[in-house]
């Protein structure tokens, strides 16, 4: 049996602004280790809802949200921070980059802030990670000397700094050219392929979604096909 790294049993989300929406509605769907998994569907179909309580972002929820084996429901918020900070890897369309702190730097925070390896060894890990990513040669150089892709490689390879479970990408192409929106599919894609590493994007770019291993598609806050 595969191994299932992260699994959403009949989530259900309501916005109460000023009248209750249903969100999300009773969403339920597994993803294993090593799958590249899109998640597709019109604007306000409640995608990027579902990504923020997937992430343990939001946890105004009904249901059930299990990572790696462990249910999210009643654990504390500093407990809540460690999963994110150790099983969860995050990629947006803005990378968030520091711009006064280096590349080696930017990765290497969230590795500081977990508290596992001594800094000299989150920064060995920063480098085999921006190695990775073809990037090793730009780890002196500061965020805001990078191009727009250089720094979406750089939030990825942030992502990566502590081997997440899962990464979660929340339109991470969505403010790239074609060229570099490719190079981070192929990123992505080898990852997944050599590496078994999970990924869970939402995507707008239909090109994306269909090269991925498996496309999710969501309509009116409820999952159409998988």
């Amino acid at each position: 049996m595969a191994d299932v790294i992260l699994e959403a049993r009949n989530v259900g989300k309501q916005f109460h602004d000023p009248v209750t929406i249903d969100v999300l509605k009773g969403v339920s769907f597994g993803i294993t280790k090593g799958e590249f998994v899109s998640l597709v569907g019109r604007s306000g179909c409640g995608k990027s809802t579902l990504l923020y309580v997937l992430s343990t972002m939001d946890m105004d929820y009904t249901g059930d949200v299990i990572i790696d084996g462990q249910s999210m429901k009643g654990l504390s918020e500093a407990q809540l921070a460690s999963v994110r900070n150790k099983n969860i890897g995050f990629v947006f369309q803005f990378h968030y980059l520091l711009n006064d702190f280096t590349v080696l730097r930017n990765v290497m925070l969230p590795g500081l802030k977990l508290g596992i390896y001594t800094e000299k060894q989150v920064e060995q890990r920063a480098r085999e990670r921006l190695d990775i990513l073809g990037m090793a040669d730009k780890a002196a150089k500061r965020a805001s000397q990078l191009s727009g892709g250089e720094k979406q490689r750089v939030a990825i390879a942030r992502a990566l700094i502590n081997d997440p479970v899962i990464i979660m990408g929340d339109e991470p192409t969505g403010n790239l050219d074609k060229a570099n929106a490719d190079s981070v599919f192929d990123i992505f894609s080898n990852l997944a392929a050599s590496f078994r590493q999970t990924l869970l994007i939402v995507t707008h770019d239909p090109e994306f979604a269909r090269r991925s291993g498996r496309v999710i598609e969501m309509a009116d806050g409820m999952v159409l096909g998988q």
